[in-house]
C-alpha cells in the first residue's frame, strides 16, 4: 500500500482558485483513490501519495510552494516550541551528514521573532542528533538537503518541510532580467487570467509590447508546447529527502518530457523599445527551449500594428511603473499613447498589469475586468479590456448639463463592497418596502435622466428612516450600457444598535442588486459617519482607479472606492452649467476647486482664462487630468494653482493671479484644520472674510456664486447690506435632490 502524506500548497495571492484548477487537472492523472484536494484560506491541501507532490513540483505554473506538514500543535512559548519540535522522528526524514536550513513566518503569536523561532527549531532539530547519535547536521542556507519551514498563527504552529526546496517560480531559464521583472509563476497567473491556454494558443496570438525579460512570451510557449515548468530545474527540497523514491521520480520525468508538442505552432509576438531588454529576452527563451516559438523585435510601442499578428490577438503587457501623477506625466502621456495605438488591434482583448490605476482611464478602452494583485511589494492592478466593444476619443454629443459640486459630508470611516450578501427575504416588510420605494424612485428619476440626458444622477437619499444611504448611479463614458451604483450609508443614530444597522445596511445591499439586477462589482458600497470635532477627509481605500463618466459635453473622472466623495458632486449639476454659460470669453476663478469639474465646464464654455486653486496636490492633479481627458492643454488659458485658498484670498500678489476675474467660484468646505493650512477653516465663522476678499478680485460687472452646504448655515446681514446678493439655490438643485432641497446654499454676488 502507498504511503499517504498530506502537502499543503501555496501560490500567488489572489489566485487560489485558478491554482486549486491547475492543480485538480495535475492530480488527475495520479492512480490513488484515497487522494483528497480541497482549496482553503492561503493555498490548497492535498492528501495522498508522494506522487503529488512530484507531479506538482514539475508541472505546476502557479504554485510557489509544495510542503509537507509533520506536525501542529501550541507553541505559546519557547520551551513549548523546542520541545515539540525536538519530539519528532527526525531519523525518518534526514541523517546527521545531511545539511539543513530552516524558515519561519510568524502572525499575531507570543513568540513574534521569526529569526529567533527558526533557531529554536534548528536548535531542537540539531540537539535530537546529537543526543541520539552524537553527531549533527550542518547548515546549509542556499541548497540545504531538508527544509523545514515553521508556520505560526494565533500561537498554533505547524511543522513542515519545503519538498519544493525553493519558490517554483524560479525555472531556471532566467539568468538576467531588464528592469522589474514578473515573478514566473505570476506571469502564468496573469496568463490564466487573460484566457490563454493550449486551446487559445491554436487561435489566438499574442503580443507582449513591453516585453522586458521576455516572461509573458516564454510562459506562453510553455503553455503552447506543454513544456512542464519544473522539467529542468536541478534542485528540489525531496531530492535527499530520505523516504524519497528516486525510480518514480525518474518516471514523472521521463512522462512530462514525452509530454512536450515538439510540432506546436503558435504566434507570439514579443517587442520591447530596449535592444538590451530584447537580447535578454532572447536568451532567456534560448535556455527555455521556446526560442523557436517567440518573434521578438526591438519596437517602440508607438510602431505595434494590428499586422504584426494574423490570429485574433490577446495582447498582455507590464508596463513602467510611477509613482504619483504629480512625478509622473510622462508615464500619463504614455498610457494616452497606449490607448490610442491599443484601440487599432479589433476584436482583441487588452490585458495590463499596472502600479498606476488612476491613469487605467488614460488609456480611453472600455474595461471589463479588474483584479488587485502585488507584483513584489507593488500593489497593482490587473485590468482587461474589450477593444471590440470600446468607444474611443471624442466626446459623447453634448445633452443639457445640470449639476455638480454639492454638499461633502465628513467622514471617519468607509465600509468597501461587501462581496456576498444574504437573500432577499420576499415576505420581509422593510426589504419590501425598501424595493418598493426604490423602483418607484427610479421610475421617476430615470425617465426625467433620460429626457435631460443626464447619466449620473441620484435615486436614493434615506427616505426611508430605517435605510438611512444615498444611492447613486453612474454612466461609463466608455460603455453606456456598462453603470455603476455608488451606495454611501449615513452613520446610525445612537439609539439604533450596530448590530441592527449592520443587518439593515446588508439588506439594503441585497436589495439594491435585486432591484437593479447588478453585481457585486458594479456596487460600491460605504459607510458615511457624520465629521466629529475636527476630523477631515481620510481616504479610505488605495485602489486609486478613476472611471470615467460624461456630464454634458464633459468627460469627468470619479473614484468609487478610495474616498467617501467620488469626485463629483452631483447636487451641483445645475451650478455647473450655470458657470459654463456665464463663462464665454471670461476670465474665471475656482477657488477650493476640489476635482476641477466647475473649470472643466467654465472651459468648455469658452472661457477666456480659467484658473483653478486648491490646497491638495491629489485635487490640482485631478483637475489636470481632467482637463487632459477634455482636450483642453492649453497652459496660457488654462492654470492651476496648488495653494491654501485663504492665503492666496489674502495675499493675491503672491500666486501671480494678473488681473480680476469676470466669474470666480467660492465653494469652501464647511470646516478644515489642514496642517498645510495657516488656521482653521469654518464656514459660518469665516464665509464673509472669504466673500469680501474674494470680492476684491472681482470686476465691478463680475459675478461671484458661492456655495456651502454646511447645515444650518445663515448668511452675514452685513453682506446683504454690502452687496447685490440674489439667493439661487432654488435654481440650482435639481430633480434628481428634490427630496432633500437643503442639500446645499448658494448664492450670486454683485458689486
Amino acid at each position: 500500500m502507498l504511503n499517504s502524506y498530506n502537502f499543503f500548497v501555496t501560490g500567488h495571492k489572489g489566485f487560489e482558485t485558478a491554482l486549486f484548477h491547475e492543480i485538480r487537472e495535475i492530480v488527475s492523472h495520479v492512480d490513488d483513490d484515497a487522494k483528497k484536494i480541497k482549496k482553503v484560506y492561503g493555498g490548497i491541501e492535498l492528501t495522498g501519495s508522494i506522487e503529488l507532490a512530484y507531479r506538482i513540483c514539475i508541472y505546476s505554473r502557479l504554485a510557489n510552494r509544495v510542503y509537507m506538514p509533520l506536525k501542529t500543535f501550541r507553541a505559546e512559548n519557547e520551551e513549548a516550541l523546542y520541545q515539540a519540535v525536538y519530539d519528532v522522528d527526525w531519523s525518518h526524514h534526514l541523517t546527521s551528514r545531511n545539511s539543513l536550513s530552516v524558515s519561519a513566518t510568524l502572525s499575531r503569536s507570543d513568540i513574534n521573532h521569526s529569526h529567533y523561532a527558526s533557531l529554536k527549531v534548528k536548535d531542537a532539530i540539531v540537539d535530537y542528533f546529537r543526543n541520539t547519535i552524537g553527531s549533527r547536521p550542518i547548515i546549509e542556507k542556499q541548497r540545504p538537503d531538508l527544509h523545514v519551514h515553521l508556520n505560526i498563527n494565533k500561537n498554533n504552529a505547524t511543522l513542515s518541510l519545503d519538498l519544493s526546496g525553493q519558490s517554483l517560480h524560479l525555472r531556471g531559464y532566467r539568468l538576467q532580467h531588464s528592469g522589474a521583472p514578473l515573478k514566473e509563476n505570476l506571469a502564468a497567473a496573469l496568463l490564466v487570467q487573460a484566457g490563454w491556454n493550449r486551446e487559445t494558443a491554436k487561435t489566438h496570438s499574442l503580443i507582449d509590447p513591453m516585453c522586458g525579460s521576455g516572461t509573458f512570451a516564454i510562459e506562453a510557449a510553455m503553455v503552447a508546447a506543454n513544456i512542464p515548468p519544473g522539467l529542468d530545474r536541478e534542485y528540489f527540497g525531496f531530492l535527499r529527502w530520505l523516504p524519497h523514491d528516486k525510480v518514480l521520480w525518474e518516471s514523472c520525468l521521463s512522462e512530462a518530457e514525452e509530454g512536450i508538442d515538439e510540432q506546436v505552432e503558435c504566434e507570439i509576438f514579443s517587442s520591447d523599445s530596449s535592444e538590451r531588454a530584447i537580447q535578454v529576452s532572447q536568451d532567456n527563451a534560448m535556455r527555455a527551449g521556446v526560442e523557436d516559438l517567440i518573434h521578438f523585435e526591438k519596437m517602440d510601442i508607438e510602431s505595434l500594428k494590428p499586422d504584426c499578428v494574423n490570429k485574433p490577438p490577446i495582447i498582455i503587457f507590464n508596463p513602467p511603473y510611477g509613482q504619483r501623477l504629480e512625478a509622473e506625466q510622462g508615464l500619463g502621456n504614455l498610457y494616452t499613447q497606449m490607448g490610442k495605438i491599443l484601440s487599432e488591434f479589433k476584436n482583441s482583448s487588452v490585458h495590463i498589469i499596472s502600479a498606476n490605476p488612476d491613469l487605467l482611464h488614460r488609456l480611453r478602452l472600455n474595461r471589463t475586468a479588474k483584479k488587485s494583485v502585488n507584483n513584489g511589494q507593488i500593489q497593482c492592478v490587473f485590468a482587461s479590456f474589450d477593444i471590440a466593444n470600446s468607444i474611443q476619443a471624442n466626446p459623447i454629443q453634448a445633452n443639457p448639463i445640470q449639476a455638480d459640486q454639492a454638499q461633502p459630508v465628513k467622514s471617519d470611516d468607509v465600509k468597501q463592497p461587501v462581496q456576498k450578501v444574504s437573500l432577499v427575504d420576499s415576505n420581509d416588510p422593510e426589504a419590501n418596502a425598501l424595493k418598493n420605494r426604490l423602483i418607484k424612485n427610479n421610475k421617476h428619476i430615470s425617465r426625467w435622466a433620460k429626457r435631460t440626458g443626464v447619466s449620473c444622477y441620484r435615486i436614493y437619499d434615506a427616505d426611508l428612516p430605517e435605510f438611512a444611504f444615498a444611492l447613486d448611479k453612474y454612466s461609463n463614458a466608455l460603455n453606456p450600457d456598462q453603470t455603476w451604483y455608488h451606495l454611501s450609508e449615513y452613520q446610525a443614530p445612537k439609539t439604533i444598535q450596530p448590530e441592527t444597522a449592520e443587518k439593515r445596511i446588508r439588506l439594503a445591499q441585497a436589495v439594491v442588486k435585486k432591484v437593479f439586477e447588478i453585481d457585486d462589482d458594479e456596487l460600491f458600497c460605504k459607510l458615511r459617519q457624520r465629521q466629529r470635532g475636527k476630523l477631515q477627509y481620510e481616504k479610505q481605500d488605495k485602489q486609486g482607479e478613476l472611471f470615467q463618466v460624461m456630464e454634458g459635453n464633459a468627460r469627468l473622472l470619479v473614484n468609487l472606492t478610495d474616498y467617501l466623495d467620488t469626485g463629483l458632486f452631483l447636487d451641483h449639476r445645475i451650478t455647473r452649467q450655470m458657470v459654463s454659460e456665464l463663462a464665454k470669453d471670461k476670465k474665471v476663478l475656482n477657488l477650493f476647486c476640489y476635482t476641477g469639474s466647475v473649470s472643466v465646464q467654465a472651459a468648455l464654455g469658452g472661457a477666456g482664462q480659467v484658473i483653478s486653486a486648491d490646497m491638495s496636490a491629489t485635487y490640482i492633479n485631478w483637475s489636470k487630468e481632467n482637463f487632459e481627458l477634455n482636450e483642453l492643454m492649453n497652459e496660457n488659458k488654462y492654470k492651476f494653482i496648488q495653494a491654501d485658498c485663504v492665503d492666496l484670498l489674502n495675499r493675491p500678489e503672491e500666486y501671480d493671479l494678473g488681473d480680476k476675474f469676470d466669474l470666480i467660484f467660492l465653494d469652501p468646505p464647511s470646516f478644515s484644520n489642514s496642517k498645510k493650512m495657516h488656521d482653521t477653516l469654518d464656514i459660518q465663522r469665516d464665509h464673509e472674510d472669504l466673500i469680501l476678499q474674494s470680492m476684491t478680485l472681482l470686476y465691478k460687472k463680475g459675478k461671484l456664486i458661492f456655495s456651502t452646504n454646511k447645515k444650518g448655515f445663515k448668511l452675514s446681514a452685513s453682506l446683504l447690506k454690502r452687496f447685490d446678493i440674489t439667493d439661487i439655490t432654488r435654481q440650482t438643485i435639481p430633480e434628481d435632490f428634490k427630496r432633500r432641497p437643503k442639500i446645499h446654499q448658494c448664492w450670486e454676488i454683485k458689486h
